[in-house]
């Protein structure tokens, strides 16, 4: 049974906000707790990973190598907030460093592949659900990223002096 108060707490998560009632709880069955320490490294940029992780409490910093020492801020994820989900897929290596906030520990839950082939056989329509949840997120940050990419680009066109206004 899980615990109740995980159960609840995934009501306001957003991927789990349309989920039926039964099909949050057998998700919260698959995840477990971790805390990590205020500065503390979660992930590395380039490491092997094979978990998903959501915020309980605190906030943890996203960065991605740029050159040499100089990492950027991508953004500062809080309470409901989920990231690591491509490493339950891809088997790729990491694509960010994940730290702790300095000001304070942070509360995580961690569904690992292992846990989530188990969550697909015990029960394939939460599972579904749970696809079906992230792939609406991944639709919406992969157009955030097309975005991203165009605003760039024109950047360095406006950079280099190209009149991209000229037809």
């Amino acid at each position: 049974m899980p615990t109740p108060d995980v159960t609840e707490f995934l009501r306001d998560v957003r991927i789990f906000q349309a989920f039926a009632e039964p099909d949050r709880s057998a998700v919260a069955l698959a995840l477990r707790e971790r805390t990590v320490k205020k500065g503390q490294i979660l992930i590395r940029e380039g490491e092997a990973g094979d978990e998903m992780f959501i915020v309980r409490r605190g906030v943890v910093v996203v960065s991605k190598a740029v050159t040499g020492p100089v990492e950027q801020v991508l953004a500062r994820m809080g309470p409901g907030d989920f990231f690591g989900e491509m490493s339950l897929f891809d088997r790729e290596p990491r694509s960010a460093t994940i730290q702790a906030d300095p000001e304070a520990d942070v509360s995580l839950l961690v569904l690992d592949r292992t846990s989530l082939e188990t969550l697909i056989e015990a029960n394939p329509r939460a599972a579904a659900a749970f696809f079906h949840a992230l792939v609406q997120v991944f639709i919406e940050r992969l157009r955030t990223s097309t975005d991203l990419v165009a605003e760039v680009t024109r950047w360095g066109l406006e950079a280099t002096g190209l009149d991209i206004d000229a037809r």
